[in-house]
């Protein structure tokens, strides 16, 4: 039952009324993220009375998260993201329904993740999630809300939604080939101001109820940037044309067998992927050394010896690792790819060079389980 008095406030909207609060309430919205991004958004959803809500986070909140990723608190370092969040927002409203979902998307899931749901929202931070998504949300015809951060700038676009000629624009279309990799800093390495993940994510917040209610003009076809610092703000039109590429899945089938990891430049030829299960094993291994690429007071530390080697001063510092085998490791495994191949080229093919897949939050949501 509809409790009209929490809404109270937006069914009084004029062209909102009680039926887009019954809209709400009936819908489905999938929030694949719940750091900076997804924190906000679904904050607002759940007080909103979006009725079901997915969180899909492999992540474990940890201290750097605090400044942005406002649903946590101290008391929440070491919890897992999902759970943390799920008991904040039920206490925030316990009408919605949530389903927490502990684990990373993947081709092998997210067909099953995303078919259930009405609206899908990208709050992720790295290239092989959004281009998964953008293909799986292209193929299941499910309406995407995307939003991206750096340091000061934010953007949001809503795609797969048609236009009067019968198109919709991709992200693919925006972005069609992935960049290099470590070409796009993280905000692990770049920063980031903990107030510009709540205005991009209230902004896909809004954009999801826009969708689900019918209001307004979403930004369908388009792509809103902002810079904080000085408030500039622009609304690009996406070009709206059609996929063609041999490399880009159009079907479910094709989309399982999609390697994300190497379409975005995560997998190299001679450099191991290895597992937080295969990384117990082999980083104690004589003639083995285990080299963090991360910055020197990124945390959590390893608790076994290693060499620590910021990436941006690899090339110059490479002398340094004097083992024949040698596992790279970062926060999240995309710099950790990109400092083995940098050590490929330099040491030749007789070194043996893994990195750590997913880094050392994979590490550690394997650790605690």
């Amino acid at each position: 039952m509809l409790n009209s008095e929490r809404y109270d406030r937006q069914i009084k909207l004029q062209g909102f009324g009680i039926e887009a609060q019954r809209k709400l309430t009936s819908a489905r919205v999938l929030v694949i993220g719940a750091g900076g991004l997804g924190c906000p958004v679904l904050q607002y959803l759940t007080a909103a009375g979006v009725g079901n809500i997915g969180i899909v986070d492999e992540d474990y909140i940890s201290l750097s998260n605090l400044h942005r990723q406002i649903l946590y608190t101290s008391d929440d370092i070491g919890k897992l993201k999902t759970e943390a969040a799920f008991e904040r927002l039920r206490a925030m409203n316990p009408e919605v329904q949530f389903h927490i979902i502990s684990t990373r998307i993947t081709t092998e899931n997210a067909v099953n993740m995303i078919s259930e749901y009405d609206v899908i929202i990208d709050c992720t931070d790295n290239f092989p999630t959004r281009y998964l998504l953008d293909d799986a949300c292209r193929i299941l015809e499910k309406p995407l809300v995307f939003g991206a951060i750096y340091q000061y700038e934010g953007q949001v676009a809503v795609f797969n939604i048609r236009n009067k000629e019968g198109f919709a624009s991709h992200y693919r279309n925006l972005f069609p080939e992935p960049p290099e990799p470590g070409e796009v800093p993280d905000c692990n390495e770049a920063g980031v101001l903990g107030v510009l993940p709540g205005v991009i994510g209230t902004l896909q917040a809004t954009e999801a109820i826009k969708l689900i209610t019918g209001i307004g003009e979403a930004l369908a076809n388009k792509l809103m940037t902002i810079n904080v610092l000085n408030y500039q703000t622009a609304v690009f039109e996406i070009p709206s044309m059609n996929l063609t590429d041999k490399n880009i899945p159009f079907s479910i089938e094709e989309f399982e067998y999609m390697n994300y990891q190497l379409h975005c430049g995560l997998e190299y030829s001679g450099i191991k992927n290895i597992s937080p299960l295969q990384f117990n094993q082999k980083a104690t291994l004589p003639d083995t050394v285990v080299l963090d690429v991360r910055e020197p007071e990124e945390q959590p530390k390893l608790d076994l010896p290693y060499i620590s080697i910021p990436l941006s001063q690899l090339n110059e510092n490479s002398g340094q690792i004097q083992n024949r085998n040698i596992i790279v490791v970062c926060q999240s495994g995309k710099r950790s790819i990109t400092g083995a191949k940098i050590l490929q080229e330099i040491l030749g093919p007789e070194y043996s060079i893994s990195h750590l897949e997913g880094g050392i939050n994979h590490l550690n949501k394997e650790t605690h389980e």
